[in-house]
């Protein structure tokens, strides 16, 4: 890499991480309750914990808050569609058990009425 090439890439990043820091000010003060409801109440240690991740991903974060998202997306994988199948399975059986009168034997043991 030649030594203009390495002064341009760091620029670039000394840019980058301009931009990041103002944007994390205005997010951990406005922005960062609007798309989570969970940090609305959060405390200025947490809006000061979270600054370095906010500059670091500023346009993720500010994709997600220019787009109006209100909640954290939820993550698709396949722990969690092992899990909601589980639930489900759990569920259903559930609603035979009760449908079937089985609730009442349940709590006596399985030894019928």
């Amino acid at each position: 890499m030649s030594e203009q090439t390495a002064v341009w890439v760091v620029r670039a990043l000394g840019l980058y991480a301009l931009i990041g820091v103002v944007f994390a000010l205005a997010f951990v003060s406005k922005g960062v309750g609007r798309i989570d409801p969970d940090a609305r109440e959060g405390t200025r240690g947490f809006r000061l914990a979270i600054l370095p991740g906010v500059a670091a991903l500023w346009p993720l974060l500010l994709k997600r808050w220019w787009g109006g998202q209100t909640a954290p997306p939820v993550e698709h994988n396949a722990h969690r569609r092992a899990a909601q199948a589980a639930a489900s399975a759990t569920d259903a059986a559930a609603e035979y058990d009760l449908a079937d009168g089985a609730g009442a034997h349940a709590s006596s043991g399985g030894r019928g009425p």
